[in-house]
């Protein structure tokens, strides 16, 4: 199994795929569709388009675009559009985020734990700024770490990984502010990472003895041991509602 399939399997039990409650989601949502409930909503990098979709339900007149590199991922987000009575209002794109354009510019951007897509934080914000409409707002999810981080954690996460004001303060160089925002709470942290660990263990466990169990039961235990001794006690995720400058 690639990465790819490794992250959709680990997903398929949490609200959206990043450390955030269903109440959490709702909230965010609803703060940045009350000023466009009938618009046009993007989501880039949108895997199982958990957000989209949940958006679509709560707004009868909203429209959803996804785009994302993962075509298993997009076919969940499909069957989950069915489910929702919510197919005729959206459409998934399977591209490479960083390739996506669009003639008519949209009135909420998401892109939220998909930065790696864009090979960090800055190249996101670019990417986002010519798809907004004005006044349009994006909401965005990025990690940080709380305090300095050590050399290990750069490992886990890349060289760009700062703290809480190092984020904000980036996002402001660039040209965005934010008007509301969301820190992940230690609950919806380590609920994230269980949920990723134990979906992925689940799975693997009714699978016949092979290659594709064994990795999976690898990956699961190897994330965990991270988790628990590598980053815990200083990661932290923080989705932010940002409109640009101008």
């Amino acid at each position: 199994m690639d990465r790819q399939e490794i992250g959709r399997i680990a997903h398929r039990d949490h609200p959206v795929a990043a450390p955030l409650s269903d109440a959490s989601v709702h909230r965010l949502l609803e703060r940045q569709l009350r000023r466009c409930p009938d618009g046009r909503l993007l989501d880039l990098g949108c895997g199982e388009a958990a957000w989209p979709v949940r958006a679509l339900a709560m707004h009868p007149g909203l429209r959803a675009v996804g785009v994302d590199s993962n075509p298993a991922a997009l076919e969940d987000g499909r069957r989950s559009a069915e489910r929702a009575g919510v197919t005729s209002r959206i459409v998934l794109h399977h591209c490479d985020v960083r390739e996506f354009t669009t003639p008519e510019p949209f009135d909420a951007v998401l892109s939220v734990g998909a930065a790696y897509a864009f090979d960090g934080l800055l190249p996101t914000l670019k990417a986002a700024r010519p798809l907004l409409a004005p006044g349009g707002t994006l909401l965005l999810g990025e990690s940080y770490w709380d305090g300095q981080p050590p050399d290990h954690a750069r490992e886990f996460f890349g060289d760009d990984l700062t703290d809480l004001p190092g984020v904000l303060a980036a996002i402001g160089a660039a040209g965005w502010w934010p008007i509301a925002g969301h820190t992940s709470t230690r609950e919806e942290l380590d609920a994230y990472e269980w949920s990723w660990t134990g979906s992925l263990t689940d799975w693997a466990l009714d699978q016949p003895p092979g290659p594709d169990r064994d990795q999976a039961l690898d990956a699961a235990a190897r994330h965990r041991d991270q988790w628990l001794h590598e980053y815990r006690d200083g990661f932290g995720f923080v989705t932010l509602l940002l409109r640009p400058e101008g």
